[in-house]
């Protein structure tokens, strides 16, 4: 799964919580049995799933960090190769964009 995929089911997921939760408030005055019930049951299922959430955004936040702390390293030991791929990789993409 690329990054956007991950970022737009990140984006998808926050925007379901926050349908779920507005649908929520909006049955808030049901006083019904069944139906207080089951707003309790959705709202502990919505706080799991923020958590949740959560949780995973906070692990691809540090493999982010972990990534470009690994990246950094490897420029500051290699400067010359580093600025060779830069260089070859604009080539390319130089091209690319020059023959459209």
């Amino acid at each position: 799964m690329s990054a956007a995929q991950k970022d737009k089911l990140m984006a998808d997921l926050k925007a379901v919580l926050v349908d779920a939760e507005a649908l929520l408030a909006a049955t808030a005055h049901d006083a019904s049995a069944g139906v207080v019930e089951l707003r309790a049951k959705a709202q502990a299922t919505l706080a799991r799933a923020k958590d949740g959430l959560l949780d995973a955004q906070g692990a691809v936040i540090d493999k982010a960090k972990a990534a470009a702390k690994a990246t950094d390293g490897y420029v500051h030991e290699n400067p010359w190769k580093s600025v060779g791929v830069a260089a070859g990789v604009g080539l390319l993409l130089g091209m690319l964009i020059g023959r459209r």
